[in-house]
């Protein structure tokens, strides 16, 4: 018990930390101007990606510290990070229509079936891990390791709807993770755009700037999002919907498979009497 309250309370921070970083810009006066997407959170960036990379860490190591199922489950971990950091290695070698990415595909399912905890440590670690790969650090990398992180932290909220409608292992589990996929397609554009979207200038009714009521922020984000996101966007959400949908059920069986075994095999110790 006092385990999982102590791994409530790291991802409840951690989530608390992202926020932080996000929306921090809307509440002190910042510079802006036409570099000023590329310069972004360069000074803090640094420090934001630190924080989260020690967070993964601790929370492995009280995962190991745990039962051996669960250095199983981090040994399973490493390998599907390892092949969804391939995947994004395939989709930047060969770039795919819009915002079209496969990696998303596992951390939904793997944060559906292992868990939020895990769902979460799924998404950051393959951000991290495939930008190495692929060049791709930036002062935009821990903004996308947070907000994958979440996409896999919140895959498991499908379970109840699966649950009702008695949907394990069929089309309609398969139908519920589809309609996730494409409210995330959606959703990590829209908040990944929030990363710079304060500091850079354009179009007064497209474009915060300080004193504007929270209604006609939102407004405006509104319209920058239409402009310039939406459709990339839609490519994202169908792109997850069609992934999940074509390998969703085998992918599900195959980890639950996984997931029974490590239960199988678990035998905790027990000293035998003197």
């Amino acid at each position: 018990m006092r385990d999982r309250l102590l791994s409530v309370a790291i991802y409840g921070l951690t989530t608390l930390i992202g926020l932080v970083a996000f929306l921090y810009p809307f509440f002190i006066p910042v510079v802006r101007g036409g570099a000023a997407m590329q310069g972004a959170h360069a000074a803090d960036a640094p420090y934001f990606l630190t924080l989260l990379v020690v967070i993964c860490f601790v929370v492995l190591l009280l995962e190991v510290q745990g039962q051996a199922v669960n250095a199983k489950l981090v040994a399973l971990l490493g390998i599907l990070v390892s092949i969804n950091s391939l995947l994004r290695f395939v989709e930047i070698a060969i770039p795919g229509p819009g915002g079209v990415s496969p990696i998303f595909f596992l951390i939904i399912v793997t944060g559906y079936v292992y868990g939020g905890r895990f769902g979460f440590l799924m998404g950051a670690m393959t951000l991290i891990v495939s930008a190495l790969i692929t060049g791709g650090l930036g002062p935009w990398l821990p903004y996308q390791m947070m907000t994958a992180g979440w996409v896999g932290l919140t895959a498991p909220l499908c379970q109840p709807l699966a649950r009702w409608l008695r949907a394990e292992n069929t089309g309609r589990e398969v139908a519920v993770l589809v309609l996730f996929g494409v409210v995330w397609g959606f959703l990590y554009g829209a908040i990944m755009n929030v990363w710079f979207w304060p500091l850079v200038t354009g179009p007064a009714d497209q474009y915060w700037e300080p004193g504007v009521s929270l209604g006609e922020i939102l407004r405006r984000y509104y319209a920058f999002y239409v402009a310039t996101s939406f459709v990339w966007d839609v490519f994202g959400a169908v792109g997850n919907a069609l992934l999940i949908a074509v390998f969703g059920l085998p992918t599900l069986r195959a980890l639950r498979r996984f997931q029974r075994r490590f239960a199988f095999d678990y035998r905790p110790y027990r000293p035998s009497a003197a």
